[in-house]
């Protein structure tokens, strides 16, 4: 039986971590919305990458935003505070591991827990895809991103290499 909308303490999430699917918005107390971007953001989230001060890659361009989209729809996510993008992450799966990137957040925003709750949906959307591993690329000489993760759930895996083309 439904007995109707229960009210939500402040500061208590109100959805599970990981709820969200295409087309769901989560608000939190701060005013913060976190949802799947749609090809429009594109714009929005290069200018966050660029404000953010994250390293950029060749593949920083509307087209490569949007194959991602038509690829992976919802493996982009984006967090609004006043309908203005504050943060994003890609949380990719390839059918055999999760992939955590570009986890940016504007400098005015950060420390509110933006980047946290990015990483939680991210972690759910995956893990909800068949995920069992996942991993993170996070650029090392970036102080403010290595701290993040090491102050979070994650292991560092000092022994891997990374190797890339293109």
């Amino acid at each position: 039986m439904d007995d109707g909308p229960v009210a939500t303490p402040a500061g208590v999430n109100r959805f599970p971590a990981g709820c969200l699917r295409a087309g769901d918005s989560y608000d939190a107390p701060m005013q913060v919305q976190v949802r799947p971007a749609i090809a429009t953001d594109a714009a929005a989230v290069l200018l966050l990458w660029a404000e953010a001060g994250a390293e950029p890659s060749h593949t920083d361009d509307i087209d490569g935003l949007t194959h991602l989209l038509r690829r992976d729809p919802g493996a982009l996510l984006v967090a609004e505070m006043d309908g203005r993008i504050v943060g994003s992450i890609i949380g990719a799966w390839d059918g055999w591991r999760g992939s955590i990137y570009r986890l940016a957040v504007r400098p005015g925003q950060r420390r509110l827990g933006v980047a946290r709750r990015l990483l939680s949906e991210a972690e759910g959307r995956l893990t909800r895809l068949g995920a069992r591993r996942l991993q993170a690329i996070v650029v090392e000489p970036d102080d403010l991103a290595m701290a993040f993760w090491r102050a979070s759930d994650w292991i560092e895996q000092s022994e891997r290499v990374r190797f890339v083309k293109g």
